[in-house]
């Protein structure tokens, strides 16, 4: 009796282990395939996939986009812990943001909104302070230099370009795509 409980117990942790491995190669490949699960609010909850971005950025793209690690800015982010872990420069994980201004357009802040060449953004309120009460400090405003451009989310609780202003292109890593996803 007690050695057919063992035999049962090998058993069944050999099934475990063979379906953690196989969850694990799951994983990997999605991973290797582009895919990633966004658990930000900034864009709905679930997997998307990272498509291949074969010209240059436009406005109205949604990228997954690096952004620098040594800005002051992202430093914030990083230290509040407004973008979770991952692959990137300074251990962050991508962005998914959508392009609202390209090199040499302008980006005001009018009011508590941004604009862009003169003309309002929607859904571009700018926070004083995060949800934890602490304060924000928007983008000043400019011209987008060259290399660079300006991401933006329709989610309030965003953090993008309204607070850290304009990011390199350098670090798109291609275009977001949406596969199975929700919204609270």
């Amino acid at each position: 009796m007690e050695k057919a409980r063992r035999r049962g117990k090998r058993k069944a942790l050999a099934i475990l282990s063979l379906a953690g491995l196989a969850i694990g190669g799951i994983a990997a490949a999605g991973f290797l395939g582009g895919y990633r699960i966004n658990t930000t609010p900034s864009f709905p909850l679930g997997l998307w996939r990272i498509e291949e971005l074969s010209r240059e950025a436009r406005r109205g793209d949604t990228l997954f986009i690096c952004p620098p690690a040594n800005s002051p800015a992202i430093e914030l982010a990083r230290d509040r812990l407004y973008l979770p872990a991952g692959l990137c420069n300074g251990g962050m994980a991508p962005l998914i943001k959508t392009v609202v201004a390209l090199p040499g357009q302008t980006v005001t802040i009018e009011g508590n909104q941004v604009a862009v060449d003169g003309e309002l953004l929607a859904h571009s309120s700018i926070q004083a302070k995060d949800e934890q009460g602490r304060p924000l400090t928007a983008y000043a405003g400019g011209i987008v230099p060259a290399g660079d451009i300006f991401v933006h989310s329709d989610y309030v609780a965003s953090y993008d370009s309204r607070y850290f202003g304009p990011i390199p292109a350098s670090g798109i890593l291609g275009l977001a795509r949406e596969v199975l996803t929700f919204q609270p």
